[in-house]
């Protein structure tokens, strides 16, 4: 019942539900309390309101949003309690007092400072928003000033609201005690906060403070591009959720033969962007990103298909790659729209065939097989549990655009799994990592997660409170209060390491500071393995748990784990190159073996029916390597998925990259040979000559004419 009130109301969580309900409620009762009037439910009611709102900002809640669309945004909330207040002291019979006026005249003047403050604040920041974002870019053909305080423009609309507090409580006591002196004073302290914070933001507005223009800030950017000359880029669009898709690649990116770049399109995913070594170039303006020169790109890569591709596509010096962000036996995998790049990079044989299958224009000529150089982290199975009883993982995908019920194992099936996991005969551990889209189009999706979330909650508490298990935590104890201790040195260090520049810089200040260091690049990879080995390390083997977040990764939850349940995704085909036995979910409930022949994944996997019963199979070939009658069957998929172990995935990487960087090249030449004929032919044509081959300038009439002009002329 909460979590559908808490989605009408769009609401992130109960707390957020309980603020506003407070603040729905307090309007009424502060127009109620200044009606009757009552002075101290007005005061009640009306710090109410003010706190609720205050939190509903803080959570960012969605609600705030919506309130704006129906007339009801943070000005018209706080005129609304000021005019009560102003309604309070008339039904006071304070209305031909003086402090009635000076009420009346603060929040008009207060209403006046607030043009000023918005104006500047607004002129302030598009002054500091540059057309580009950078990362490890040298722009030193511009000068970048350093940020305004972060305090002076976070928010500063709803700070300079808020200002009216001194002003409200002075005249709220006023009333109260009969002495007018308190709502001068707090009239005051009102309006001169209001006037400092303008006169605070004056500084910033001067030029010096600002960043150069549109114009200049491009032509440090093209500087740049002539000057590192790149050749393959990772081309980026998507949206808020979406940073997974680039993050996975930039590990590839670093080891990608030749000099990489990756260009982004959201200037808001920049910040969720990992850390990497890598030019990062995000160009949001569509004319801006035509504008660039990237004559020197060769082969350029895309992780998505997204309409803004087409800005880059249009390229013709360079040889265009869809290399996705996943494999998977999903319709997206063999989208149609696939066939305007100029090459498919697939992880093995599978990709290849799902085309051949799908028949959307993807010629198989134009299909390289690569492999999946991210998976390199994942470490194989040894064929027998890591830890005294096993792990699974269940990671189930989430919904999708399209509503297919095959999508997702969470809404019929994901309770019964994880039910049947915590219960199992004998005693296994569960770790839970959702997909970060879960609920994202099916809010019954999400309200399920919650559930599930729960229930190994509560598991884990039930588990820590049994005797076997209270005597192995109290044997551990020492080690992982010592790992905990290590993961608090290491976040801490690496909350230090985040960002290059100072604390509360914007991204014109951060573009500027933001260049690569590979000193601190290399302690940050090092601290974030030392966090992985500490996470784990943190509690017991035997403890349930939820994973969510970008740490740990999905793929450490391979390592850690000895078997895995999951949907239809690329988690599947990825999970496969560990080697260890998985189960899948036929939540559209077509049967086993029509399962199986419509998705390749499946093919050594343990069928799930929604009911879950199929999981014991599972668990004992996790448990037993005598059981696990599929083994041969997942090495044969491994190999037939993602290709050979050798040579290795990167290598072929940069063999495709090597190989479409020399057509790219040849293609260059071909043209600029082609160019170069035209322009002879058209000089020709600037001289009165027609072009070779027409009329009586054939090839035959200029060589004749030639040697004729080429034969000594007789003398005397």
């Amino acid at each position: 019942m909460i979590s559908t009130v808490i989605r009408l109301a769009r609401v992130g969580s109960g707390s957020e539900l309980a603020a506003a309900v407070l603040m729905g409620l307090g309007f009424p009762c502060v127009m109620l309390a200044a009606l009757i009037p009552d002075i101290w439910l007005f005061a009640g009611a009306g710090a109410v309101t003010y706190a609720a709102d205050w939190y509903l900002h803080q959570k960012k809640s969605y609600l705030v949003n919506r309130l704006n669309k129906v007339r009801a945004g943070l000005p018209i909330r706080f005129l609304l309690r000021q005019l009560l207040l102003i309604l309070l002291l008339a039904r006071e019979g304070l209305a031909d007092q003086p402090v009635f006026y000076a009420t009346v005249a603060c929040f008009l003047l207060f209403y006046g400072l607030q043009a000023p403050h918005g104006a500047l604040a607004t002129f302030i920041r598009l002054r500091r928003t540059m057309p580009v974002v950078t990362r490890n870019v040298d722009l030193h053909g511009v000068r970048i000033p350093d940020a305004p305080p972060r305090a002076l423009l976070h928010r500063a609309g709803e700070k300079m609201l808020h200002l009216d507090l001194p002003a409200v409580a002075g005249i709220v006591a006023a009333a109260v005690t009969g002495r007018a002196v308190l709502a001068y004073a707090g009239a005051a302290t009102t309006l001169a906060l209001g006037a400092l914070y303008i006169l605070l933001l004056v500084p910033h507005a001067r030029r010096k403070r600002r960043v150069p223009g549109a114009g200049a800030v491009l032509k440090a950017v093209d500087t740049w591009l002539r000057e590192y000359q790149p050749t393959a880029a990772l081309y980026f669009s998507g949206s808020d959720d979406a940073a997974y898709q680039v993050n996975m690649w930039l590990d590839t990116m670093e080891q990608v033969d030749g000099r990489p770049i990756i260009i982004m399109r959201e200037r808001n995913l920049v910040p969720k962007l990992g850390d990497t070594a890598v030019p990062v170039l995000c160009i949001p303006g569509g004319q801006h990103m035509m504008a660039r020169d990237w004559s020197t790109l060769r082969v350029t890569l895309y992780p998505a298909n997204v309409g803004k591709n087409i800005h880059m596509l249009r390229v013709p010096t360079c040889k265009h790659v869809f290399i996705g962000h996943g494999d998977s036996d999903k319709l997206a995998s063999v989208n149609p729209f696939s066939k305007v790049y100029d090459e498919v990079w697939t992880a093995g044989q599978a990709g290849r065939d799902r085309y051949a299958l799908a028949d959307v224009g993807v010629r198989d000529e134009d299909i390289v097989e690569v492999g999946r150089p991210q998976l390199a982290p994942i470490q194989r199975w040894t064929g027998t549990p890591k830890n005294p009883i096993p792990t699974i993982l269940y990671a189930p995908t989430w919904e999708g655009w399209d509503g297919n019920p095959g999508n997702t194992s969470l809404l019929l099936a994901g309770e019964n799994i994880v039910r049947r996991l915590l219960d199992a005969p004998d005693p296994v551990r569960v770790i839970y990592k959702p997909h970060p889209f879960t609920g994202l189009v099916n809010k019954k999706a999400k309200a399920v997660d919650e559930r599930i979330r729960a229930m190994v909650a509560e598991a884990a508490a039930r588990r820590a409170a049994d005797p076997r298990w209270v005597r192995e935590a109290a044997a551990a104890q020492a080690g992982h209060a010592a790992a905990r201790a290590e993961l608090t040195r290491i976040e801490a260090r690496l909350a230090e390491l985040a960002s290059p520049g100072r604390k509360g810089t914007d991204e014109a200040e951060t573009s500027r500071v933001s260049l690569a260091d590979p000193h601190r690049l290399a302690e940050v990879k090092r601290l974030r393995a030392e966090w992985d080995d500490a996470y784990w390390r943190s509690f017991g083997w035997w403890e349930h748990r939820v994973v969510t977040g970008a740490q740990p990764h999905l793929y450490d939850c391979f390592n850690e784990s000895d078997g895995m349940v999951s949907d239809i995704s690329s988690v599947v085909s990825d999970f496969i190159a560990s080697g260890k036995p998985y189960a899948v979910t036929d939540s559209a409930d077509i049967g086993a073996d029509e399962f199986r022949r419509q998705n390749t994944a499946v093919r050594a996997a343990v069928v799930l029916s929604n009911s879950a019963a199929e999981l014991d199979e599972l668990l004992a070939a996790v448990a037993d390597p005598a059981a696990d009658h599929m083994a041969e069957e997942r090495r044969a998929l491994k190999r037939y998925l993602l290709g050979p172990d050798e040579p290795t995935s990167m290598e072929r990487f940069n063999v495709a990259v090597r190989a479409l960087t020399a057509r790219a090249e040849a293609r260059n030449e071909g043209v600029a040979q082609r160019l170069a004929g035209q322009s002879i032919g058209e000089l020709d044509r600037e001289d009165g000559a027609a072009p070779l081959g027409v009329g009586d300038d054939s090839p035959e009439a200029v060589a004749e004419e030639n040697g004729a002009a080429a034969e000594p002329t007789a003398v005397g």
